[in-house]
């Protein structure tokens, strides 16, 4: 039981409460131990956890006691208007009460969790609707199955409809995402899955056929704006709860969270709580007290007012712009070096050098080189580009391509940041041909489609270097080039004679600039 207990006293919810509720459901499932706790919560001596909560937690999350309340019906969430919109689809199924399973997909911190909750609360008749929450992260096929056994023996008894919310859906692998279909399929549950990955590459296909992908921007600065506005106003749930006394935040400290977090309020919010940690330790009477000490000729020297009102604890914590930059430490870029973002660099990069914009390439290195990308995986990729999309209108790209990549090796990052723009800015720059790229797509398909019938190769082009071989024809017939380099003979099949693979020199229509 020790481990269900840690989980629940996790969540928040007293010793007493906890164990009470293990107890009544057998100790072995923390779903059915919170189950009974939401349920029994009017009967029982403690207090629930909502009503007190945990100091200890983050500022953000997590999903069952927040700090911050999170908005209670789809109206109160702020940034994924085209997802919220009047006519949306999502409006019109709450609108009827008719409530689909869902896939939210988008970045960090961009109010997935909170839109699967503030769902159920806006349905027409929300007291219809159950709402539970699991994470892939700790949870497994075992508790989906408790889960989706207590919804079925809800529904028949108080004929309410269980929303179950998956976290990191993704996390999940084929066989686990599996148990989900037949439990969709027969409306034992309503099925709400989010995920930081795409689902085209992280989700089985019969799951997505089963539920509608709706896709989250990340968060305009106004509404990470608004967000920390609340988090510094809400005087119960807020960061004065946090550090233990009022907290002034500037609105030049707010508005640079809000244009560096990369519209990820979750990160938004931990840099204003570190802040704010760092603010009150500064602003309390120990650390005052600590500053009024003697100097090397015996004077004392006491803390003024340095004109920020940050030196002053009179009136609480104030976040300073210098803050929150020492908080954030740089500026928050949402890249993965195994995921989608990582792709969408690089292809960025590809086709900014192919339309010869050396400024926007730059660029996307920069923005790959920053979140951490490995030198030598966009050396790589230059290489590849220099000869399908520079090739034979500039030969010498791939020298540079290949120097390029040589060089990252030999020395590394950071130094060798300037050595790939050198590179990307030459590839971008140069005259485009693919000439080569295409000859090779012919004759590939070609090849594949047995054109020519992938006939044999002709006597005349092979070698002979035994008796037998010269006897039976083999090099009969070849020119010696050197010889005679105004004799014409033919090197590719008989069924493919005359077949043009290379377009060179490329007609100017199709020359790339």
């Amino acid at each position: 039981m020790g481990e269900e207990m840690e989980q629940l006293l996790n969540m928040g919810f007293p010793d007493e409460l906890a164990a009470q509720a293990l107890a009544a459901t057998g100790g072995k499932s923390t779903l059915k131990a919170t189950e009974w706790i939401l349920n029994h919560k009017s009967s029982s001596s403690s207090s629930p956890p909502s009503s007190k909560p945990n100091p200890n937690l983050p500022l953000p999350q997590p999903n069952l006691q927040p700090k911050l309340d999170r908005p209670r019906t789809v109206d109160g969430v702020l940034g994924q208007d085209h997802l919220l919109a009047k006519n949306s689809i999502l409006r019109s199924a709450l609108e009827c009460n008719r409530l689909p399973s869902i896939i939210l997909w988008g970045p960090p911190g961009t109010g997935k969790t909170s839109i699967a909750k503030a769902i159920v609360g806006s349905a027409s008749s929300s007291q219809s609707f159950r709402f539970v929450s699991l994470s892939a992260v700790t949870s497994g096929v075992k508790d989906v199955r408790d889960c989706v056994e207590e919804a079925r023996k809800i529904r028949i008894k108080n004929n309410k409809r269980t929303v179950l919310f998956l976290d990191e859906v993704h996390r999940f692998n084929k066989s686990q995402q599996d148990s989900f279909l037949p439990v969709i399929e027969d409306g034992s549950i309503i099925f709400l899955g989010a995920t930081t990955e795409n689902p085209s590459f992280h989700l089985i296909t019969p799951l997505l056929s089963r539920c509608r992908v709706l896709t989250l921007n990340p968060l305009k600065p106004h509404h990470v704006s608004m967000i920390l506005k609340r988090a510094v106003d809400d005087s119960e749930k807020g960061l004065a709860r946090t550090v233990t006394m009022a907290v002034q935040v500037g609105e030049e400290a707010i508005e640079f969270l809000a244009a560096n977090c990369d519209g990820d309020a979750r990160t938004a919010l931990n840099a204003l709580e570190i802040s704010a940690i760092t603010a009150a330790a500064r602003s309390s009477p120990a650390h005052i007290d600590d500053c009024n000490q003697e100097d090397a000729n015996g004077d004392t020297t006491t803390v003024t007012n340095r004109g920020d009102a940050s030196s002053s604890s009179s009136s609480g914590a104030v976040v300073t712009l210098d803050d929150v930059k020492e908080a954030l430490q740089c500026k928050h870029l949402a890249y993965d070096k195994a995921g989608e973002e990582h792709y969408n660099l690089i292809s960025a990069l590809h086709k900014s050098m192919r339309g010869s914009d050396a400024d926007a390439s730059i660029y996307w290195l920069a923005r790959m080189l920053e979140g951490g990308e490995q030198p030598l995986y966009i050396a790589r990729r230059l290489v590849r580009f220099a000869s399908e999309d520079v090739g034979l209108a500039d030969p010498s790209a791939l020298n540079q391509a290949v120097s390029c990549y040589q060089a990252c090796h030999f020395i590394g990052m950071p130094e060798c940041n300037v050595v790939l723009a050198q590179c990307v800015a030459y590839l971008a720059l140069a005259p485009k041909s693919v000439a080569v790229y295409r000859a090779m797509g012919v004759a590939e398909k070609a090849v594949r489609e047995s054109v020519g019938q992938n006939e044999g190769v002709p006597l005349h082009l092979r070698n002979a270097p035994t008796k037998l071989m010269k006897e039976v024809g083999y090099g009969k017939g070849y020119i010696y080039t050197p010889d005679d380099p105004t004799a014409t003979q033919s090197y590719l099949p008989p069924s493919l004679q005359g077949h043009k693979f290379l377009k060179w020199p490329e007609p100017q229509d199709n020359t790339q600039n």
